[in-house]
């Protein structure tokens, strides 16, 4: 390359030492040992204080900025930490690893406004289901002055994991922009439930870590939960088995609708491989509520792709379960699989449908509820003589009525009516095969985990919190994406930014 005189002054030599030399050279060489006796004084004389203050700069400092400039970075970063979250709490990583998870959404929502500021294009961030976001939130908001709570505080608690994750939405909805990234967080997503499936079979069949082991032991609430009929219900890399179960239901459900698809024999294979071995883990975790999600689910997608195709493999699909459902067997994940179907003859069935009967005349008297938090560990915490601090309410949509009364619930309903309205529509809509057919899937994936929230919390913790604000953006995504290809096909020029 040709260089002026001119461009060979101090920046030139900045340059040349530090990016093409890579400081392969004596001045960097010298940089170097100097920095290496910095760090080596400063731990000796200040300890490891100064060694994880230094990581910070050197590591977080540019994490940060990556997150915010670049949200697709954001993003890969915010998916696979919601996976790993509590892996990494069990491995003995210190500190609070989950406000990291809220720092990264704020980093990311950060990014969203600044880049807005200069771009002023809100049309994308605007639509139905976005309405209903901002309405379910600003509800979530006004419930700090709640006049029936009695656990005030439990409010700052409980926001972050009730609405504001859903704030990432708008996110996913405005950053996801190319087809090419969808794939990849496909693929990174996929792969991460293949390693929690993996590690699920790890706890089966070989057994849990020195760590887990200490923590079933140290609370005798925990065995009583996940100690049934001789056997432990397996959790993998999550909070809970619940958590576990649901997310290898989402992901054997996207699967199963991929394979629908056109694509190469070997891909469905693979598959097919990967739906398999998520629905074998789901029977590790005990989890009965994650059971009926794959056959509801199956359902909506025989309606959605009515065809001869289809129907056989419904068919066969429904053979197979009922022989599944009665077939005898001494196995208890199979057995604890078909009392799924059996609810009436399940105690803790019938004593959630007990305790629900008991709590509708508050639910009715209590319009906008008892307050965010009023409920569970926080309601406990700070309000342990209230009426709700011990009322257990085992499913989503029994929280929602309880702590945002039946005016909240109508407001979630509808949200989740819209979501799954959108999605049906964008499915018809969408003209390309492979777009079409991720529309499918996480349409899918949002039934179910409706299904799936009322015999349980489904939708307030990681992952499944971060994965479903994105399934909700990606269908209005992939129908953006899908009209700008139509009209690059059609003019030959991109109408989108």
């Amino acid at each position: 390359m040709h260089l002026s005189k001119k461009g060979k002054g101090f920046w030139w030599n900045v340059k040349k030492q530090f990016l093409l030399e890579k400081l392969y050279n004596p001045v960097g060489i010298t940089l170097l040992i100097l920095l290496a006796a910095f760090i080596a004084v400063g731990i000796a004389k200040f300890g490891v204080v100064f060694g994880m203050l230094f990581l910070i700069m050197v590591v977080g400092l540019p994490t940060v900025y990556g997150v915010v400039v670049y949200p697709q970075f954001g993003i890969i970063i915010l998916l696979v930490m919601a996976y790993m979250l509590f892996m990494l709490m069990r491995l003995g990583v210190s500190g609070p690893i989950g406000v990291i998870m809220d720092v990264l959404q704020f980093l990311m929502m950060l990014g969203l406004v600044i880049k807005q500021r200069k771009d002023r294009n809100w049309a994308e961030l605007k639509g139905p289901v976005s309405t209903m976001i901002l309405i379910w939130l600003a509800y979530n908001v006004l419930q700090i002055a709640n006049p029936f709570t009695e656990a005030r505080a439990a409010w700052i608690y409980t926001i972050r994991s009730v609405a504001v994750v859903m704030l990432s939405y708008f996110v996913f909805l405005y950053n996801i922009r190319s087809v090419a990234f969808i794939r990849l967080i496909i693929k990174i997503w996929l792969a991460m439930s293949f390693f929690a499936a993996f590690y699920a079979a790890k706890q089966e069949y070989i057994g849990f870590s020195a760590v887990e082991e200490a923590y079933l032991h140290s609370d005798p609430n925990i065995a009583s939960l996940l100690f049934i009929a001789g056997h432990w219900r397996k959790f993998s890399i999550f909070s809970d088995p619940v958590t576990f179960a649901y997310n290898m239901s989402m992901s054997a459900i996207f699967c199963i609708a991929m394979i629908a698809g056109k694509r190469a024999l070997w891909k469905k294979i693979v598959l097919a491989f990967l739906a398999m071995s998520f629905l074998v883990a789901m029977l590790y975790s005990g989890t009965r509520g994650a059971n009926v999600l794959v056959p509801a689910a199956l359902f909506l997608f025989a309606i959605l792709n009515y065809n001869r195709k289809v129907l056989i493999f419904t068919g066969v699909a429904a053979v197979f379960l009922v022989i599944l459902i009665n077939v005898p067997t001494g196995d208890p994940n199979l057995k604890r699989f078909q009392t799924a179907f059996r609810p009436n003859d399940d105690d803790s069935y019938n004593l959630r449908k007990a305790n629900q009967k008991r709590i509708q005349p508050y639910i009715l008297s209590h319009p906008v509820g008892g307050g965010l938090g009023a409920t569970g560990t926080w309601g406990q915490r700070f309000a342990p003589n209230s009426y709700l601090a011990n009322f257990p309410p085992d499913s989503g949509y029994i929280r929602i009525s309880v702590e945002l009364g039946w005016i909240g619930l109508f407001i979630f309903c509808m949200l989740m009516f819209t979501v799954l309205k959108t999605g049906i529509n964008n499915f018809y809509l969408i003209k390309d095969p492979e777009l079409k057919t991720y529309c499918l899937g996480f349409t899918l994936i949002i039934f179910a985990y409706n299904i799936a929230n009322f015999p349980q919390e489904a939708l307030v913790q990681y992952p499944s919190n971060i994965y479903f604000s994105m399934d909700m953006a990606l269908i209005s995504v992939l129908l953006r994406l899908d009209r700008e290809k139509q009209q690059i096909a059609v003019t030959g020029k991109s109408q989108l930014t």
